[in-house]
């Protein structure tokens, strides 16, 4: 098994790092580069950014935040949110971020991943996904920070990801976001088995054996999680002490 990672998410509106429940009843948690300069003490494997309204109101990414950032923590860096170009890309490369997470823009242009994936290497492109039950036995692949419902197939999708140069998968479940009810295990482990890139575990987290949990019952390489780490319920040293002690290794 490969050594598995802790990722936390700062979800960024207006400048503040902000959390909700289902997309709804978003709430300010505190300023941005404080918090990963914390999680960076902390021993995160990586970071995540996104900026959850910039898709929405058609704005760019908060690239000063990103800069700021940069200067300040030492893993990895992912930021996403309003990135639709190539150049969008390559500036928020430049501003300090490790890899770009695309999203809307994706579903909207799958070139733009094997445009990204071409430029900047595979390494650099992840694909984060919005995906909730449609009510028939399957998934539905959502935008604009979950308000759009894109009427695309989940599975097929992350296929196409794969196909086209992704080199990771950030698959938040909207059914869990923010519920605190657990990771979406069947999700999780239908995606995993339709391709061999990395798929980060996002949505759901509420307690310590969470994590323990996704990685045992799927083959998600990280898991992510936002309020747990920002309201102080666990730390990133507690969570993988809990995860060695099952005999889970971790980065």
């Amino acid at each position: 098994m490969l050594a598995k990672r802790i990722v936390p998410c700062l979800d960024v509106r207006h400048g503040k790092v902000v959390k909700g429940v289902n997309f709804e009843g978003v709430k300010d948690v505190g300023d941005p580069v404080a918090c990963a300069a914390e999680y960076n003490r902390q021993g995160a494997d990586e970071i995540v950014f996104y900026d959850i309204v910039a898709s929405h109101e058609g704005r760019g990414t908060f690239l000063d935040v990103v800069r700021e950032t940069a200067r300040q923590v030492f893993v990895p860096l992912t930021v996403g949110g309003g990135i639709s170009t190539v150049e969008d890309m390559r500036e928020t490369l430049r501003a300090g971020a490790d890899k770009i997470s695309i999203n809307s823009a994706a579903v909207r242009n799958p070139q733009l991943i094997s445009d990204g994936a071409e430029i900047f290497g595979s390494q650099c492109v992840v694909v984060g996904i919005d995906a909730k039950r449609d009510g028939n036995g399957g998934y539905t692949v959502y935008a604009n920070g979950g308000r759009i419902d894109m009427k695309v197939d989940l599975l097929k999708w992350v296929e196409e990801v794969e196909r086209r140069g992704a080199g990771e998968i950030c698959l938040n479940s909207i059914d869990t976001d923010g519920v605190r009810g657990g990771f979406d295990l069947e999700m999780l482990k239908a995606v995993c088995a339709r391709v061999r890139i990395p798929v980060i575990a996002s949505g759901g987290a509420g307690k310590l054996e969470d994590f323990a949990t996704v990685f045992q019952q799927t083959d998600a390489t990280a898991a992510l999680a936002a309020s747990l780490f920002h309201f102080g319920v666990l730390t990133i040293p507690q969570v993988k002490a809990d995860c060695r002690s099952k005999g889970i290794p971790m980065r």
